[in-house]
């Protein structure tokens, strides 16, 4: 089936950048995906586009004020693959709005359309990440729970400079690549994304297509606070600030017992190596284990 066969009905979208975005080959789905202002006739007008794949049917859901019920309003299918949008005509600026899924076994659920959303990461964030100078990278690049326009969610971060494009994947959306592509912030080489609806403990990875020769991977997060049991390596969502920490009395002490006047001796190992147990199928030992053993080892030494 060729392109223009696929293609269904006119869209106020370049057909190119649809054909793309369907393959999972675009490198700005923000211009093409959520809600952009248009010209209809010579008019004003909003165009609400979204791919969703799974997708039998697809209304926009828009609240009014209250006491009015919602005004739902179905979307159009453009493209044979999922790639649905409506427009609004007389209708000059965006607005919030909800996405209504009927998939082909008839199952129907909403939800916030991840593409409606800003980014998060702020020029400033950009800006000391471009020199070098943000000292606490750790709490904007990764995934974190947010809050965005009275949404909760998870912000996705990660910097990869020589993608042409990012995807988060994850039982989510199926680890289909084409769902959730990401934004890169200008030359930054940091792309983000805001997923409404994400919770504590989802499991996740990245997907990159790269410039060099369309190399696709999956990677975990080099940012992640918590990941899977081997043999198993995707990404958790994890909230640390719900952590019980325990070390009071060394928090206490740390000043007097590793101030910088004070010498220091530096090791490296890896864990997995350092030291097996041959007789239970050469495991590699826990960090309790470790704990024990590799000090000793070390004050021996």
């Amino acid at each position: 089936m060729t392109a223009k066969t696929k293609l269904l009905h006119k869209t106020t979208a370049a057909t190119e950048e649809v054909e793309l975005l369907v393959k999972g080959e675009h490198s700005d789905p923000f211009h093409i995906l959520g809600a952009h202002p248009v010209t209809m006739d010579g008019s004003p007008a909003v165009a609400i586009r979204a791919f969703m794949p799974e997708a039998a049917q697809a209304w926009a859901v828009r609240d009014r004020e209250a006491p009015s019920e919602p005004e739902v309003r179905e979307l159009r299918r453009i493209h044979a693959d999922g790639f649905f949008e409506l427009v609004y005509p007389g209708e000059a600026q965006v607005f919030p709005y909800r996405l209504r899924v009927r998939d082909h076994q008839g199952y129907e659920w909403e939800f916030d359309d991840a593409y409606r959303f800003p980014p998060v990461l702020s020029d400033f964030d950009l800006h000391l990440m471009g020199e070098g100078t943000h000292y606490k990278r750790y709490e904007r690049m990764g995934a974190h729970l947010r809050e965005v326009e009275g949404v909760r969610g998870v912000a996705f971060a990660l910097w990869a400079p020589n993608a042409k494009r990012v995807s988060v994947v994850g039982n989510f959306n199926k680890w289909d690549g084409r769902r959730h592509p990401m934004r890169v912030r200008g030359g930054s080489g940091i792309w983000e994304i805001f997923i409404p609806e994400l919770s504590e403990g989802e499991t996740y990875k990245y997907e990159i297509k790269s410039h060099f020769n369309d190399f696709l991977g999956l990677k975990a997060d080099p940012y992640a606070f918590s990941s899977e049991v081997r043999p198993k390596t995707a990404s958790l969502v994890a909230d640390i600030n719900r952590y019980q920490w325990h070390d009071e009395d060394w928090m206490a002490n740390r000043q007097t017992r590793h101030g910088l006047e004070a010498p220091i001796s530096i090791y490296e190992v890896h864990l997995g190596s350092w030291r097996r147990m041959p007789e239970e199928d050469n495991r590699m030992l826990n960090y309790r284990e470790l704990a024990h053993q590799l000090v000793e080892y070390l004050r021996e030494t």
